[in-house]
């Protein structure tokens, strides 16, 4: 009797070990880096990044591995990608080869009385609360290096500071939605980040997103700039639909109007009032998307 996690030890792991320490090194990390991210011996990267170690055939020439080898390269060699995701992400694929893909047929090799039977094992569920969170600060990750890489997107941060948040995909509460600890300011003409993502640290701009979703706009990810009428114009040459809110009273109640009369609002905003400062609000899928958006003003 063979365990899959057997196969997975001896025949997957020094495949993927080796694949993904080469293609950090590709991308200029040192040995010692890469050791840090994988949780091993610098010793064990340079066997790695020499081919000092045995590696299985099959699973070289499957394109599935390949491609995630270069994503986990990607996202952990740029800073988007923290180590908890790109082992969920490994996880994840590991047990899908495991249902029916190419380590469940080398289990049955090595242990053949497997292929008389014919029912799967659900052993990871792929759509984790885990494995959902970290996409999310991920996809964060990604949207702040877009704004913090944008010469003039310090301009458009209103005087109370500006967030970029994306929520969960069933996001019920602010502790579902991940932000910027504190806020973006303007430091110096420059767009300061104070921390790394966090769920459940902004109330302001996460609850306009989630005013907006309990409204039926299907928004992932929001960004609140300064209001200006000529900002709303360049919103809406690129093509995206504005909508208006009343400042006075609820805040949700009142999004939940302008949305009643524009369901398909990308933006949404206020002009202000007494003590209150006008802002802007674009929604969108995702922090990438939102932040585009916002590049584009500039």
């Amino acid at each position: 009797m063979r365990f899959i996690e057997e196969v997975v030890v001896e025949e997957f792991l020094p495949t993927f070990r080796s694949l993904l320490a080469e293609a950090l090194r590709e991308r200029g990390l040192t040995q010692s880096e890469v050791a840090d991210l994988l949780g091993i011996s610098q010793s064990a990267v340079s066997k790695y990044a020499h081919g000092e170690v045995e590696r299985n055939e099959r699973l070289l020439e499957d394109d599935r591995l390949a491609e995630l080898v270069e994503q986990l390269a990607d996202g952990l060699a740029a800073g988007e990608m923290t180590s908890v995701q790109a082992l969920v992400e490994a996880e994840v694929f590991v047990r899908r080869l495991e249902r029916g893909g190419l380590l469940a047929k080398l289990h049955e090799e090595s242990f053949p009385p497997l292929a008389d039977y014919e029912d799967e094992f659900d052993i990871h569920d792929p759509d984790s609360q885990l494995r959902q969170t970290e996409r999310v600060r991920s996809s964060l990750r990604r949207g702040l290096r877009v704004l913090e890489n944008t010469s003039g997107f310090a301009g458009l941060i209103p005087a109370v500071g500006s967030n970029l948040v994306e929520c969960l995909p069933d996001a019920e509460g602010i502790d579902d939605v991940a932000a910027v600890p504190g806020r973006i300011l303007d430091l110096k003409g420059r767009a300061h980040v104070p921390g790394e993502p966090e769920f459940g640290v902004s109330e302001h701009v996460a609850g306009v997103l989630l005013a907006a979703r309990t409204a039926g706009n299907d928004a992932r990810a929001a960004l609140n700039v300064r209001y200006d009428p000529e900002t709303i114009e360049q919103l809406q040459a690129q093509g995206l639909t504005t909508a208006q809110f009343d400042i006075e009273g609820e805040i949700g109640a009142a999004i939940g109007d302008a949305l009643a009369e524009t369901p398909d609002a990308d933006v949404l905003y206020q002009t202000g009032g007494f003590g209150v400062e006008p802002v802007v609000y674009v929604l969108g899928p995702d922090a990438p998307t939102v932040a585009g958006v916002v590049r584009d003003l500039v």
